[in-house]
């Protein structure tokens, strides 16, 4: 019989393992090197004599005992998930450090002046700011607040649609195009597979523009910037192509094209005093800008 104690870092790589159903899949969820998960599974099913996982080319397949342990150490995951929430719920006062997660032209094309004031008004508040394309689990304290374009959010979440983003096609402001030009005789730059699941990329496509690319990013920045280089035509958020000097709009925004945006906290999160006056911060600056977003003031 074991009488240590248990060590429950254990858990941490029996989860990433099961969840990942690989060595490398959990080292990268973890953040260390393969031969260490290695090292610790193999570990771990000494101390527990029992084999948790089935080796295969394929990968990972928890045995019967695997499952069993992975079953418990999720619920022992959630119950900490659970409490930590709860206590970050307790906190009256507007400090501390505030997760928010995003998507990249939300971050430099909106937040920075928002947060700025943000910051000037609650200074103890320390912000820490993730932008890409993956969607970070509140549930799991990933992140504190999302802004997210999209559709409608899990129940488990809580908040409220602050904005639509209306969305246009641009031209380098260099081209001149014949009224009634057939736009899918030239060249476009185009969002790639990774943001297939967007209305832009799915209009582009519908479209046949998605034939005639010729420079596909999963990044809209690098879109907007090739596109004002002369690279091609793109699809792009009004508020995006608007302000750039060196784009032009053809045509009015596209009817169906463009996202919701959605500020999301986790409901035990609502009532901690850095998540509600960040929300309320959040609320009054894009309130402000509902123009600018819904694409009604283009640039000549």
């Amino acid at each position: 019989m074991n009488e240590q104690g248990p060590d429950w870092d254990d858990y941490r790589y029996l989860l990433a393992v099961g969840r990942a159903g690989s060595l490398n899949g959990a080292a990268k969820r973890l953040g260390v090197s393969h031969p260490t998960v290695f090292r610790r599974i193999n570990a771990i099913e000494r101390k527990l004599g029992a084999r948790l996982f089935e080796r295969a080319r394929e990968g990972y397949a928890a045995t019967p005992a695997g499952e069993e342990l992975l079953r418990i150490a999720s619920e022992l995951e959630e119950r900490i998930l659970d409490g930590e929430r709860r206590l970050s719920g307790r906190d009256a006062r507007p400090a501390g450090t505030l997760r928010v997660t995003t998507v990249e032209p939300i971050l430099y094309g909106l937040l920075p002046p928002l947060l700025a004031r943000f910051r000037r008004e609650y200074p103890q508040i320390v912000l820490e700011l993730t932008a890409d394309n993956a969607t970070r689990d509140l549930s799991r304290r990933e992140a504190d607040v999302a802004l997210r374009p999209g559709g409608t959010p899990p129940d488990s979440l809580v908040g409220s649609r602050i904005a639509h983003l209306a969305s246009a096609v641009y031209r380098p402001r260099a081209w001149r195009l014949r009224e009634g030009a057939d736009l899918s005789q030239l060249d476009w730059v185009v969002p790639d597979d990774s943001l297939s699941h967007t209305s832009l990329s799915r209009w582009a496509r519908a479209n046949g523009h998605h034939q005639r690319a010729v420079l596909r990013s999963n990044s809209l920045m690098t879109l907007r910037d090739a596109a004002a280089a002369g690279i091609g035509l793109a699809v792009l958020p009004c508020y995006m192509g608007d302000e750039h000097p060196r784009l032009a709009r053809v045509g009015t925004p596209l009817p169906g094209v463009g996202a919701d945006l959605w500020l999301l906290t986790h409901q035990d999160l609502r009532r901690t005093a850095r998540v509600r006056v960040f929300l309320e911060a959040m609320r009054v600056g894009f309130a402000q800008w509902q123009d600018r977003l819904m694409g009604v003031a283009a640039r000549d």
